[in-house]
């Protein structure tokens, strides 16, 4: 079951991916980011609402549960985590193509098991380390590829944004399972309702903060806002895909590294998306790197 949610979650993250790149086209980041908070909290309001004034949604997959003052701070952390990553990943999506955001954020399943080496003394067999050379192969073949649009990975700080936004995207998700694993485990045993529904609400009040204080004083003298269904879309998608993954991760026999590969597929869409409807260039090398990236993968999951 949750192999499967975790498919799903891949198909829609790769549609939101997508509809984030056609609403940042000339168009203002912080209020962008800023809306697909709101909507995302707006989504989940609902829940949160019936779960405390009644018994509406007891004993349902919708149900968010109470949670203290003490597990509310792991959710603001958790807020501050994923938020700088979209900080960092929307503003070099919007200067950079599909094709080349999609397959370097591919590459967090490698940054999570690296993660697991580092920080919980995982040790990788032959396959996964099989995963991780092929990841860095097609890092730097995607180097190659992206100079012929005139992108430097050395000197272009939308690159470093995207591969920020990518480590700090893999250490969500480490942490994500953190926070749902039962405290026998050494988890925090958080409700997995109670952490979606609220980082989106403590991400609204931190974009809202933002917009406030670095974009509205110079909106006229930045690139102009306007509205985009696709903004809307964002939201939806978005919303969909965490909530597959949340209750992915929240079954007993999870595993976030499969979890988290799996996720990384969304690149098929994206990547496809990237080069049907934006036209973007290069494809042929480009397919290659993402060729790799996918062997990567497959390597990580035998591995795994």
């Amino acid at each position: 079951m949750w192999l499967i949610l975790a498919f799903m979650s891949a198909a829609f993250l790769g549609v939101y991916d997508s509809l984030k790149k056609k609403s940042l086209r000339e168009n203002a980041v912080i209020p962008v980011l800023f809306l697909n908070t709101l909507f995302s909290s707006l989504i989940f309001l609902p829940f949160i609402i019936l779960s405390a004034s009644g018994h509406w949604l007891d004993d349902t997959i919708f149900h968010v549960g109470t949670g203290s003052w003490g597990e509310h701070k792991y959710i603001i952390l958790k807020a501050f985590i994923v938020l700088s990553s979209w900080i960092l990943g929307y503003f070099g999506m919007k200067h950079l193509p599909l094709t080349i955001v999609g397959p370097i954020n591919a590459t967090r399943p490698v940054m999570v098991l690296v993660g697991a080496l580092l920080f919980f003394g995982e040790r990788l067999n032959l396959w996964q380390w099989a995963g991780v050379l092929l990841a860095v192969v097609s890092f730097l073949l995607l180097s190659r590829s992206g100079k012929k649009e005139g992108i430097d990975f050395k000197h272009d700080h939308w690159i470093y944004m995207i591969v920020g936004a990518a480590v700090l995207g893999a250490l969500s998700g480490l942490y994500d399972k953190y926070l749902m694993a039962p405290v026998s485990e050494g988890g925090v045993g958080l409700d997995r309702m109670l952490v979606q529904s609220w980082y989106n609400i403590y991400q609204c009040f931190m974009m809202l903060a933002m917009l406030m204080l670095l974009w509205w004083p110079k909106r006229k003298q930045t690139t102009p806002f306007r509205w985009d269904w696709a903004i809307l879309g964002i939201s939806l998608f978005l919303s969909t895909a965490d909530f597959m993954y949340f209750y992915s991760l929240s079954l007993p026999s999870s595993m976030i590294s499969i979890v988290s590969m799996i996720r990384r597929g969304s690149v098929v869409v994206s990547f496809a998306c990237g080069a049907i409807f934006f036209h973007e260039k290069n494809l042929s090398a480009k397919t290659l790197d993402l060729a790799l990236v996918l062997l990567g993968m497959i390597c990580l999951y035998i591995g795994s």
